[in-house]
Order: structure tokens, then sequence, then C-alpha cells
């Protein structure tokens, strides 16, 4: 009784903190409302909202079924989790946060997934995608695409090494513990991916219309986390808390041989990922290694942002979200450290000025697909806004039918 009452305290404090602190900072609460707009507006809207209508689609068609059988003898073994949990990271890496969750939670929500098996799935399936990392940090940010290997491979070496941590989670819990080798059928896949449109029933028409009101409904609420995390880390710097907070880490990362000035950057990072990336790289007294560990540490960690986004997707099942905050900061150190580990052999052998002659093919292809994938970014942010407002423009159509048709 007493928790609770010092939880409901803590809250209403907390609430009663951030709208004095608005009226205090007006100005600043709207230019970073702004900055949160613009980001969404620009890049989260147009770049998920294709793979959130696919992934609805493939769901309701039957294909993740498909897919879940064919890839079950890799994914059980690994990871612990059923074959369509493929389907989930492939989709999660390849359109980033909170992609996983969202993918997750609707298994959960269809039986495909035990209560553990999601807990599991949710923890390594969420992750930065390679357009955010080559495009806006690399490039953007570093206006280095070289750079983006290293994140990229620390980013999601990290995300297998939580997989094949969280494997072990909830053993005790779990209800079956026989481990038997499942056989692969083409036959058996083909018919479960059948059984599930049948069992799904709805129109085409209907189905996509289903796909394309869920999906913008999901990015509406992302959008909402995204603009009401910018007001509150820029509140935070105003309030000199952030400040405060770094002054705590700065003998940490001081032992660590790296510059305290890097302190404050990460603790921004800590709030949103694309705010501490830009900080880190705009620090001139650390060195490029340093700059990569921290903002590798932040990539993994998602940010507190994407975590309220993941918290509320998931608040819609029973997975609870523990596990997974447990695994962002597994996960980030773990990214930190791949990204110390292979400075030398990857970044400073093939990528440095004086590289030698025998540089690799294979980084070469890298670097040459880091340099489409940063096209592609500054593609997405100019043609951004027409994509968002054609996307809304087709949801309110949908949304006035059905009205009408309830009528």
């Amino acid at each position: 009784m007493l928790k609770s009452r010092l939880k409901t305290l803590f809250l209403a404090a907390s609430v009663t903190f951030l709208a004095v602190s608005l009226i205090i900072f007006p100005q600043e609460s709207f230019d970073a409302s702004i900055r949160g707009l613009n980001m969404w507006w620009e890049i989260v809207f147009p770049s998920l909202l294709p793979f959130f209508i696919v992934s609805e689609m493939l769901i309701g068609l039957g294909v993740v079924r498909f897919i879940g059988i064919l890839l079950e003898p890799l994914m059980r073994p690994l990871f612990k989790v059923p074959g369509v949990g493929g389907f989930v990271w492939a989709m999660g890496i390849a359109s980033g946060f909170p992609a996983g969750a969202k993918l997750t939670a609707r298994m959960r929500q269809e039986g495909q997934l035990s209560k553990i098996e999601a807990e599991r799935l949710v923890s390594f399936t969420n992750s930065s995608n390679p357009l955010f990392i080559f495009g806006a940090v690399s490039v953007g940010f570093f206006y280095n695409v070289h750079l983006g290997v290293i994140l990229a491979l620390a980013h999601y070496l990290g995300n297998i090494s939580v997989g094949l941590m969280m494997r072990f989670y909830g053993r005790s819990e779990e209800r079956t513990t026989t481990d038997k080798k499942p056989k692969i059928s083409l036959r058996d896949a083909f018919a479960a991916l059948h059984r599930a449109r049948v069992q799904d029933n709805r129109p085409i028409g209907k189905l996509l219309g289903d796909a394309v009101t869920s999906s913008i409904q999901t990015l509406l609420m992302i959008g909402g986390f995204i603009i009401l995390f910018s007001v509150i880390n820029k509140l935070l710097f105003h309030l000199h808390i952030t400040v405060f907070l770094a002054k705590f880490l700065e003998d940490i990362l001081v032992m660590l041989g790296m510059t305290g000035m890097l302190s404050l950057p990460f603790i921004s990072g800590l709030f949103e990922i694309t705010l501490g990336s830009q900080m880190t790289s705009q620090v001139q007294d650390a060195t490029l290694m340093h700059q990569a560990i921290i903002t590798s540490f932040i990539l993994a960690f998602s940010g507190f942002s994407v975590q309220a986004q993941v918290a509320s997707i998931l608040a819609q099942t029973d997975i609870r979200f523990q596990p997974f905050f447990f695994a962002r900061i597994a996960q980030g150190f773990f990214a930190a450290f791949y990204a110390f580990l292979l400075w030398k052999p990857v970044y400073e052998r093939f990528f440095q000025d004086e590289q030698p002659s025998n540089v690799l093919p294979v980084m070469e292809y890298f670097t040459s697909e880091g340099s489409r994938l940063a096209d592609t970014y500054s593609r997405i942010v100019t043609a951004g806004p027409l994509i968002t407002i054609g996307s809304l423009l087709v949801y309110i159509w949908i949304l006035g039918i059905r009205l009408l048709d309830k009528k």
C-alpha cells in the first residue's frame, strides 16, 4: 500500500514539475517540439510506414507462419524462440525501432509465442536500421561513412549477443523442457500458410485497409513520444539536471581513458539517441574511437524515448517490460565493447587515410553500400513530408468510409 502511494506521489510530482517547466521555458519547449515533429515528419513516418504495412499484410496472408516453420531449426536452438522470430528479427533490423516490439506483440496476441518466448524475442529484435546508422549518424553527424561499418557491426553483434544471452531467460517458468529437433517440410509450411489465410478470412481490400490504419495509429503514437521526449530532454538541459548527472559520469570516463566532455552527450543520449549521437560527434577533445564507443552504447541502449514507445506497445499484451530494459543495458555494454574490439582490426586497417593498398573487396562493398544508404536517407528527408501528408489523407479517407458504413 505504501509503495503504491509513493508511486502515485512520484508520478504526480513529476508531471507537475514538467508542467511548471513548460511554463518557465515556453520558447525552448516549442523549439524542442518542432525538432521532434520534424524528425517524425521527415524520417520516422515515411521510413517505418511501408515496413509496418507490409508486415501486417504478411501476417494476415499467412506468410509469417510459412517463414516460421522454415526458420524453426535456426531460431529454436540459438535463441529459444519459434521460427516466426526470424521474421520479426529481420523486419526489426530493416525498419528499426520499434518494429520488433510491434511485431512481437502481434505474434503474442495471435498465440504464436508464449509469454517467455515473446520477452526473449523483443529483447533482441529492436535495433537501429542501417539507414539511420549510415545515413543520419555516420554521414549526417560524423561526415564519415566508413564509421558506419564499425557502428553497424557493433550494433548488430550486440543484438546477437543479447539474443544468445536471453535464451537462458525464464527457463524455470517455461512449461515445456523438451528440446526436440523440428523437421523442415515445405509441405507443412505451405499447409500452415493456407490455414492462416483461411482463419484470417478477410478480403484483400479490408486486409490492406486494416494494415494502413493499424500502422498509422502506431506511428501517431510513436510521434507523440518523440515530441514529448525531445521536450523533456531540452528542459532537463535548461534546468541543469543533465549537467548535474553528467558530473557523476566524468570521473568514470576519465578512468577509462576518455575525455570527461563525453559525459554530457552520453546522458543526453540516454534520453534520445539522435541528440546524443549528434552531441557526441561535436566533442572535439575526444578521439574518433572514443566517440564511436559512446555512440555505439547510445544506439544500443535506444534511449528512454524508444523504450517508452516499446513499453506502450507491450502494455497491450502480457509481455513484461523489465526484461527488455535489462537487455538494452546489456546490449549497450556489448556494443561499446565490440566497437572497441573491432576498431584496430577493421577501421584502422581498412579505412584510415593511410590505409594499405590491399583493401578487401568486402570492405569496399560496405563503403559503397553505406554511400547508397546515405543517399537514400537524404531522399527520404526530402520526400518524407509529402509521404506523411499523403498517408494521413489516406488514413482519414479510410476512417471516413468505415464510419459512413457503420451508419
